[in-house]
């Protein structure tokens, strides 16, 4: 501890479990004048990876894709027993999609954490450039919340809206399951997997990779399909086996960084989950 100016500076260190220790992130308060200073060290960090709670279309069993759907009251509770699972975690920044159901769940985290959500706008305004910059102001348990389309749930096409059972009487239902979990196989004008890895995967390599390599504790809410792509990605799954592979909802699948590797640490990926 020092003494500056008055204030009393804080530095603590944690230890978290199977792992070396971090310097943690220092509480904030300005009623203690206390301040929080990201510092890291040995480039361990964190990426906590979170699917959406359930949505109100969930729920009444339809296809969602980029429909913006918002969490149904028990997706409330889901988001709400997730912030729970992570409130060991003193996150740096947040990513998330543009969709609505991916924002509440995001927002319910933080805020049970006590930290507020500020969204960073980006992009060029011609009209009002100092304006957009000045709405990025951070201070004291704000976080920074960078959201893109890139991470947004797999476009469903024809599909989006249509009650699952009554496509799968249409379609068949072999070829709805085809649909739903293979890499390369594409609903009407919609998206395959591949195509939702191939949209998602550089912006998570460019943007969000580097944050963690940092040391930064990274915080992710997106959706199913954008979110196994990344679990491809990070642990080498081969195109057949990611059908497998289905999220739970609103439960931390929790992946640290050390020296170069990725380890996967919490949250449970086992195949055969009921889809959802």
């Amino acid at each position: 501890m020092v003494e500056r100016a008055g204030l009393e500076i804080r530095y603590s260190f944690t230890a978290i479990e199977g792992s070396n220790p971090s310097l943690s992130a220092i509480e904030t308060s300005r009623e203690s004048g206390m301040f929080h200073f990201p510092l890291y060290l040995g480039g361990m960090g964190l990426l906590v990876l979170v699917r959406h709670g359930e949505s109100r279309w969930n729920l009444a069993n339809r296809f969602q894709g980029w429909v913006d759907v918002s969490l149904s009251e028990n997706g409330l509770r889901e988001a709400d027993l997730c912030a729970k699972h992570c409130r060991s975690y003193r996150f740096d920044c947040a990513f998330t999609s543009r969709l609505e159901r991916a924002h509440q769940t995001l927002h319910i985290i933080l805020s049970k954490q006590g930290r507020t959500s500020i969204i960073q706008h980006t992009g060029r305004s011609s009209h009002r450039p100092a304006w957009v910059k000045r709405s990025n102001l951070l201070r004291n348990d704000d976080l920074p919340v960078y959201m893109d389309d890139t991470l947004n749930e797999r476009y469903y096409g024809d599909l989006q809206g249509m009650n699952k059972k009554e496509a799968e009487e249409k379609y068949g239902f072999e070829q709805v399951l085809r649909w739903r979990r293979g890499y390369k196989d594409r609903p009407p004008k919609g998206e395959s997997l591949k195509q939702v890895f191939e949209r998602t995967i550089p912006y998570f390599s460019k943007v969000i990779v580097p944050r963690v390599k940092r040391g930064e504790q990274v915080l992710l809410a997106a959706h199913g399909n954008s979110l196994r792509t990344i679990i491809k990605h990070i642990e080498g799954i081969n195109d057949e086996m990611i059908a497998n592979i289905d999220l739970p909802q609103a439960k931390p699948i929790v992946y640290r960084y050390a020296k170069g590797v990725w380890k996967h640490e919490l949250g449970d990926l086992k195949p055969g989950r009921p889809l959802r």
